[in-house]
């Protein structure tokens, strides 16, 4: 096979982006900074790749997995390529800025993993995500939401549901009992797929409270009356009656702001239990998972900080995937020339904001990426713009 024929050939799941979807992409990403920008939030660009000590300080396994390693030809040390920003950002605000009151900090830019997340995803994201440092109030949680429902709104996604759960409410069900970490990883599995029989073999050894409120939570998911439900369910557990509490001032604050959001609760879903401290979210729309998010109190701490954090992220690529493709934008076709009247007309019409598509001499038929629905023409000795329909091209 000659050499020719494969060497243009992508890595799998790693993808070129055409125009098209590009500037969909784009757009979005301008939306999502903007509005960030809107609530106070600063953008920061952590580097793409960091000495891989660094880069996974404090991540676990599960990060250390989907991280390319490469080494460092300058120094020969081993480098990461970033698989998730959070804990980038997480270091300028323990290390760079060093704020003693909140800071917002907001980013936008690749990561790359080493096996996709779902059979149809990208191995290379395009990440948004906001995080918000110094207040461990629920305000700050219901500011990362907010956030993260307005921006999917100005991006046309209609039929949000938000999900809850919290970690603290597996936590103070399991305070107080010794589990090694190989059966607690365990638990956290059987309890994510509601398998109530493996779950019963591996707390067999445990106290009869503790076995009866984890079988419990395999029944508590649905709507707000879940958290009614777990209140009785749950009544020996004086640390997940705080938990509850506080999902349910969350989803209070949603119904209120939000009221075309609906909310959901699981209170078994422990994804991410190694990272998150606290309440963890999820949005859905168009059939998808689009964003997560939640409380990492801890995130910090190996930075020297250990102070309030929350966030959420999303990826843009999976985001523009399930949402309609957009229309052509609205363009002028001009001809080429060096006529000072003709580039004096195109200066100012792209001054004003106007896509100008110069047509170059042989291609005035070609079909670009613009719908150029009006040209540029000589009338009366000045330049004008006229219909495109209207002008018999």
């Amino acid at each position: 096979m000659p050499a020719w024929s494969s060497s243009w050939q992508l890595p799998d799941q790693i993808a070129d982006v055409l125009p098209s979807e590009a500037r969909h992409i784009e757009e979005l990403r301008r939306l999502f900074l903007d509005t960030a920008c809107s609530y106070g939030y600063e953008l920061v660009m952590p580097p793409l790749l960091e000495h891989l000590e660094s880069l996974l300080t404090g991540t676990g396994e599960a990060l250390d997995i989907q991280t390319f390693k490469l080494v460092d030809q300058l120094s020969g040390r081993t480098l990461g390529l970033r698989a998730d920003t959070t804990p980038q950002v997480a270091r300028i605000d323990a290390h760079l800025l060093n704020r003693q009151g909140v800071a917002r900090l907001c980013y936008c830019g690749p990561v790359l993993h080493t096996r996709a997340e779902l059979p149809h995803a990208t191995r290379e994201p395009l990440q948004f995500g906001a995080e918000i440092y110094g207040h461990a109030g629920i305000e700050a949680d219901l500011e990362a939401q907010a956030l993260a429902l307005a921006g999917l709104q100005a991006a046309g996604v209609t039929g949000l549901l938000i999900d809850m759960a919290d970690v603290r409410i597996v936590s103070g069900i399991l305070a107080g009992t010794s589990v090694p970490a190989k059966n607690l990883s365990a638990i956290h599995a059987a309890l994510a797929a509601k398998d109530a029989v493996e779950l019963a073999m591996l707390t067999a050894e445990l106290p009869l409270a503790t076995r009866t409120g984890l079988q419990a939570l395999l029944r508590l998911y649905g709507d707000e009356s879940v958290l009614d439900q777990a209140v009785v369910a749950l009544k020996d557990f004086p640390a997940v009656q705080a938990a509850l509490e506080n999902l349910r001032q969350l989803a209070s604050h949603i119904r209120h702001s939000n009221p075309g959001v609906e909310v959901r609760f699981d209170l078994a879903d422990l994804r991410g239990y190694a990272y998150y401290s606290g309440t963890r979210f999820a949005i859905y729309g168009l059939g998808a998972e689009l964003v997560r998010g939640g409380r990492y109190d801890e995130v910090g701490a190996v930075f020297g900080r250990n102070r309030p954090a929350v966030g959420f992220s999303l990826d843009l690529k999976e985001l523009v995937r399930v949402l309609p493709a957009r229309s052509l934008r609205a363009a002028v076709r001009a001809p080429w020339g060096q006529d000072a009247a003709l580039n004096a007309a195109i200066t100012a019409l792209r001054q004003q904001g106007e896509i100008v598509a110069c047509v170059l001499p042989g291609h005035e038929h070609e079909v670009n990426e613009f719908n150029c629905d009006r040209e540029l023409l000589l009338v009366g000795g000045q330049w004008q713009l006229v219909p495109l329909s209207k002008s018999g091209a």
